[in-house]
C-alpha cells in the first residue's frame, strides 16, 4: 500500500536488483552466465573500463586498478557505485545483477534503493590460482606477484568485508555445472521472495 504524500515510480517499485561477488577467479562469470536469462547484468568494471577508454588507456589489469584506486580517491570509496545506480535507474528491466561490488560503502549505496541481496561465491584457494592462470582474459595476472598485488587491492577496497557478510554464500567446490545450478536455484529463491 502507498502512504500519501509518496508515489514511487512503478519500475522503481518492481525492480530487483542484487549482487553476486567474489575474489577474481571464484567463479563469478561462470555464475552470472547461469542467470543472465533472469535479467539483465551491469558490471562495475565497466565504469572503469570506460574511464580507462576516456583516458587511451590500454585497460590492462594494472591500469584499471590505478584508475579504480584513483575513482574512488577522488570521488570517494563509493563513487563507481553512485556511477552504477544511475546506470540501473536507466534500466527498463525488473532484475538486474549487479558484478563487481567491492566494499561496505558501495552496498549501502544499493542499499539506499533497493534491497539489494549479496550472493558470494566461494573457492578454494589452490582452485582460484590455477583458473586464473588457465584463462585468458586480458586483465587476469601473470605471475603470482601479479596476483598477490590484485588480491591486495580488492581487499583494500574492502572486497574481504562483502564477502564475509555476504547473504547467501555458494560454495564452488565442483563442476561449473553444479555452479550453475546451486546460482539459478538461489537467485530464483531470492526473486521470488523478494
Amino acid at each position: 500500500m502507498q502512504r500519501e504524500g509518496r508515489k514511487l515510480k512503478r519500475s522503481e517499485e518492481i525492480r530487483k536488483v542484487l549482487s553476486i561477488c567474489g575474489l577474481p577467479g571464484s567463479g563469478k562469470t561462470t555464475a552470472i552466465e547461469a542467470i543472465e536469462d533472469l535479467g539483465v547484468v551491469v558490471t562495475m568494471g565497466d565504469v572503469v573500463r570506460n574511464e580507462a577508454k576516456k583516458r587511451n588507456l590500454e585497460p590492462s589489469g594494472n591500469n584499471i586498478g590505478k584508475i579504480a584506486k584513483e575513482l574512488r580517491e577522488e570521488g570517494g570509496s563509493a563513487i563507481i557505485a553512485e556511477k552504477c545506480v544511475d546506470l540501473i535507474k536507466n534500466r527498463k528491466e525488473e532484475v538486474i545483477f549487479v558484478d563487481g561490488v567491492r566494499s561496505l560503502s558501495e552496498i549501502n549505496i544499493f542499499r539506499k534503493f533497493w534491497k539489494f541481496p549479496i550472493i558470494a561465491i566461494i573457492v578454494d584457494e589452490e582452485k582460484r590460482i590455477k583458473r586464473l592462470f588457465e584463462r585468458t582474459r586480458g586483465d587476469d595476472p601473470k605471475s603470482i606477484k601479479d596476483l598477490q598485488e590484485r588480491d591486495k587491492r580488492e581487499i583494500e577496497f574492502g572486497l574481504d568485508k562483502v564477502l564475509e557478510n555476504a547473504d547467501y554464500i555458494i560454495y564452488n567446490t565442483t563442476t561449473i555445472e553444479d555452479l550453475k545450478k546451486k546460482t539459478r536455484d538461489v537467485v530464483i529463491d531470492i526473486i521470488n521472495n523478494y
